[in-house]
């Protein structure tokens, strides 16, 4: 009996099956291979506005991006992120805990659902279902180190699950393993809104599908990046900020291809604000190149944000949905 698979979805899954599934959805920029890719997709809504160039921002997001973001963070929340993407449909939460003159330190879980695919034989009879969930748990903690110097680090576990129901080559697979990020963030002029921020990002043993043979590396990433306040250095007012960061990312293996982040964030008001965000991407091996905005309120304890990506994707032809993020806080 010969199994079919049809469509994009499909194609995926066979890949899977046949042991490429370390990397799920190489695209044709991609010139290595990497496994987990799903690492590299952005999550929450102002990272998706600004175009991703988060390693010099601060805020609740940075869980998933630079740690040494979360130092900066005043109280506790409980966040919720939910985007669509051309691979699939990812949801996240986030619990961090913030203490002042200690730290802050975190606790979230992303759920990447790539979906569902029937199994067909040469006939078009449905022999079974394949399913694809990727999972991430990242345990963070983050600090002030000195005056103007804060630091951050992720421990995460990544897993790859592919499973099978019906009649089905096999009986599906699962895949573990471990990775860490690492970060810094330093205001190196006092009274100067100026901020630079550093880190490595996924570095962590290879992700072992079916052998270590066909372990494929994790895309582990240095990202370097800037941010000032332009605003705040024309306007004597917490009131008012905008912020514009530049970022370039390289491979940390097999270096050379660097991908280039800008993102502009403008914030109106301090304990309640609107916030405006635009980004864009330049020479992504993983992303497409192009515009993303975004809007973002707070009042008292509660923050919501949306974004969009105004990029083509080159997996669908079309743009994708709005991404969402809520947060409340919690003192």
């Amino acid at each position: 009996m010969r199994i079919v698979c049809r469509g994009a979805l499909a194609a995926l899954v066979c890949s899977c099956t046949l042991g490429w599934g370390g990397g799920l959805f190489a695209q044709e920029q991609s010139s290595s291979s990497e496994g987990a890719l799903f690492l590299l997709l952005p999550v929450g809504a102002q990272s998706v506005a600004m175009g991703r160039a988060m390693t010099a921002m601060t805020g609740p997001e940075s869980s998933f991006w630079n740690p040494a973001g979360l130092a900066s963070v005043a109280r506790s929340s409980v966040v919720v992120f939910r985007g669509d993407h051309a691979v699939g449909t990812a949801t996240a939460l986030s619990a961090l805990g913030a203490r002042a003159g200690v730290g802050t330190a975190g606790l979230s879980y992303m759920l990447l659902d790539v979906g569902d695919q029937d199994l067909t034989d040469v006939e078009g009879n449905v022999l079974g279902t394949v399913s694809v969930r990727n999972h991430l748990g990242v345990a963070s903690v983050a600090a002030r180190l000195f005056d103007r110097l804060d630091a951050g680090l992720s421990l995460k576990v990544v897993r790859f699950q592919l499973s099978c129901r019906g009649i089905c080559p096999d009986a599906g697979t699962t895949a573990t393993t471990y990775a860490f990020d690492a970060g810094i963030q330093t205001t190196p002029v006092s009274g100067l809104p100026l901020r630079f921020g550093a880190m490595v990002a996924h570095v962590g043993p290879r992700l072992q599908v079916l052998n270590a043979e066909q372990a494929d590396p994790l895309p582990s990433r240095v990202r370097v990046a800037v941010a000032y306040d332009v605003m705040g250095s024309l306007v004597a007012s917490d009131q008012v900020q905008g912020w514009l960061t530049l970022e370039v990312q390289d491979r940390l293996r097999d270096s050379g291809s660097r991908s280039y982040y800008i993102g502009s964030e403008i914030q109106a008001g301090a304990s309640d604000a609107l916030f405006l965000r635009a980004g864009y991407v330049v020479g992504d091996l993983d992303q497409e190149d192009g515009a993303r905005v975004g809007l973002g309120l707070r009042y008292e304890r509660f923050d919501l944000a949306i974004a969009k990506s105004l990029a083509v994707s080159t997996l669908t032809g079309e743009t994708e949905p709005v991404h969402v993020t809520f947060s409340i806080g919690l003192r």
